[in-house]
């Protein structure tokens, strides 16, 4: 075969599988902002003791790795471009330090020899015994007597009482240091991007109000703060203020994640504060400057929308998780605060009250597992604790009286980001402007631009994404009135296939808007799709069908396509209505990780969950404000 036939042949696979062969503007990079190590308390209580920020960079980089409880060697299917060790704060490598007896602990003025006898027995059965049930109990808030949506009881001071384990200041210290050299040592620019980062788990009567932050920054500013956990204050706008400060006596950049808000009991985006107070223009302009990016999808559900919140669209409710962080747990309740669609369409009111939306954000997954294994691949998941990774042990509940087990959760998701370049700097710059993108594991390509004068020729173009920047806006962006009347909002797409999985079903946009009378509405449009299928008189689209193999497991990409692209004009828009429009894409049905272990341990069915999953990537919105 000669030079010039191979040229041809490479180029026509690119062409094929929708890469363009022009540089582009800016580049795709996946990975993960939400990973915990045996360095997070809960992770080292479900028997993660070995895999520490070392193992997790390792693992996300491509390297096989010893399995934490299981001790088998495991290895990611396609490694990570960036990642996030994310440990809780909170008592930020206390346990392992205290099943170890590392040094550090005899310099804890709070320590008697009584009471660091009971700790180390405490802790050490706890450990033994694999669920960590003993001292869980002891830190998860009982059960709330409130009713969503109004002000819960927090402790009068304001922290999180944790006198079990006395002074551990030191310790933490030790702890943040290490997690800083690790991360130092695996940064690679250019080929492999780590963040020095940590959770705030704030956990007021069960209502999930943690964020993860991080920052572009390295060990010369990390080294000069300690993280601020949940015990020094339960309030996100404490947290604000704590990060405010810190950068301004630092240098230090910083950005917080919130997530899980699914599980917040109608807390994370409720239109007072936490403190039951009116938002106000600063506290909006606050929030958005330190949580422009939400997480939208990982392994403790997904929280986009909810059947009951959108009651027309078909694909609402994905892999729902109905339990809530807490002893003695009360029943599930969701509520538009708990959910990413109708915040976006709440900050839509709030900007026509207030004139600041707090709730403008991008949206991300990420994968929240505390085995040190960023596992978002469904025929390679992990488990979210180590304990619940084997088809034996996910039957064990992995959070004490949740009733929820390894098996009412899927593996998820992935943090897609548009940068010049894979660094730190580039990467943190697209979460800042909101260049991002959520998948629920599969690396789905996703492009979204919007503007007023797309040509149709351009969806097909090598420089689809030099002509999106030059005549728009990307995903995360803002547009306003146009400048000539009568012209309707455009939107260029285009969608790829992840090399190694399934095929595409369909692209949507999710459009949300406010009327003249200060009520919001969401529509879902089917806007490009496979198989040659037809729009009903609804605008309904028939389902894409099922190649899943139930006795294999395996599915086929005979359905589906390997892209779909499109420009679409929104016929309804009105130029004097607020609006947000972010893309859903959808696979064709693929396995779960229950079905893998249904057939694995030869049973018929497991707990009656799905034996398929619909994986998905969700876009950041793009504005209109007349």
């Amino acid at each position: 075969m000669t030079i010039k036939k191979l040229t041809m042949i490479v180029i026509f696979l690119l062409v094929i599988n929708g890469l363009t062969i022009a540089k582009e503007p800016t580049q795709l990079y996946f990975g993960d902002t939400h990973l915990h190590t045996s360095y997070s308390f809960d992770a080292f209580l479900n028997r993660n003791l070995t895999a520490d920020p070392d193992t997790a960079y390792r693992w996300a980089k491509g390297q096989p790795v010893i399995h934490p409880y299981h001790r088998a060697r495991v290895q990611i299917g396609t490694p990570l471009d960036f990642l996030v060790v994310s440990d809780h704060a909170e008592g930020m490598g206390v346990l392992r330090a205290i099943v170890n007896e590392e040094e550090e602990l005899g310099d804890l003025p709070m320590w008697g020899s009584i009471k660091r006898w009971l700790s180390l027995k405490i802790v050490r059965r706890a450990v033994e015994k694999g669920t960590g049930d003993e001292i869980f109990k002891d830190i998860l808030p009982d059960k709330s007597q409130q009713v969503p949506g109004t002000d819960p009881v927090i402790d009068p001071d304001n922290k999180v009482p944790n006198d079990m384990l006395g002074d551990t200041t030191k310790t933490e210290i030790t702890a943040w240091g290490e997690i800083i050299k690790a991360a130092q040592r695996h940064n690679d620019p250019g080929k492999f991007t780590t963040f020095i980062g940590w959770e705030w788990s704030s956990l007021p009567t069960g209502a999930n109000l943690h964020r993860v932050v991080f920052t572009p920054n390295g060990a010369e500013e990390s080294n000069k703060f300690l993280p601020y956990g949940s015990d020094q204050s339960q309030y996100p706008e404490d947290l604000w203020a704590w990060l405010d400060k810190t950068s301004r006596q630092t240098g230090a950049e910083f950005l917080a994640i919130p997530h899980n808000s699914n599980i917040s009991k109608g807390y994370m985006f409720s239109e007072t504060t936490l403190r039951g107070q009116p938002i106000t223009i600063d506290y909006a302009r606050t929030r958005m400057a330190w949580e422009p990016i939400v997480e939208i999808t990982q392994i403790k559900g997904d929280s986009e929308t909810h059947p009951s919140l959108s009651p027309d669209d078909e694909f609402a409710g994905y892999e729902p998780y109905d339990f809530y962080l807490q002893s003695n747990p009360e029943k599930y309740v969701p509520t538009p605060a708990d959910f990413i669609r109708s915040a976006l369409r709440s900050g839509l009111s709030m900007e026509e009250k207030i004139g600041v939306n707090p709730f403008k954000f991008g949206l991300i997954g990420s994968t929240d597992s505390h085995t040190g294994l960023s596992s978002s691949e469904e025929n390679n998941f992990w488990g979210k604790m180590a304990y619940d990774s084997t088809p034996e042990t996910k039957c064990l509940s992995v959070i004490a009286d949740s009733n929820g087990t390894g098996w009412d959760m899927s593996a998820a998701g992935l943090a897609a980001v548009w940068a010049t370049e894979n660094t730190r700097q580039s990467i943190y710059s697209a979460f800042k402007r909101r260049e991002v993108y959520a998948t629920t594991g599969p690396r789905i390509k996703v492009r979204l631009f919007g503007g007023w004068s797309f040509n149709k020729k351009a969806v097909l173009s090598e420089r689809f994404a030099e002509i999106g920047y030059a005549k728009g806006v990307p995903m995360g962006g803002d547009l306003t009135r146009p400048t000539k009347k009568n012209k309707k909002i455009q939107f260029m797409v285009r969608a790829v296939k992840d090399p190694k999985d399934a095929n595409l079903d369909r692209i949507q946009i999710v459009k949300g808007w406010l009327d003249k009378k200060g009520v919001t509405h969401e529509k879902v449009f089917n806007i490009a799709w496979s198989d040659g299928r037809k729009l009903d008189a609804n605008g309904k689209l028939a389902l894409v069908g099922d190649t899943v193999d139930r006795s294999h497991p395996d599915y086929a990409n005979t359905i589906g396509a390997p892209e779909l692209s499109t420009l679409w004009v929104d016929s309804s828009f009105d130029p004097d209505q607020r609006a947000f429009y972010y893309v859903r894409v959808l696979q064709i049905p693929t396995p779960r990780h229950s079905l893998y272990d249904a057939i694995a341990l030869q049973k018929k069915a497991i707990k009656k969950l799905p034996e398929i999953i619909q994986e998905r990537a969700y876009t950041s919105p793009i504005w209109y404000t007349p």
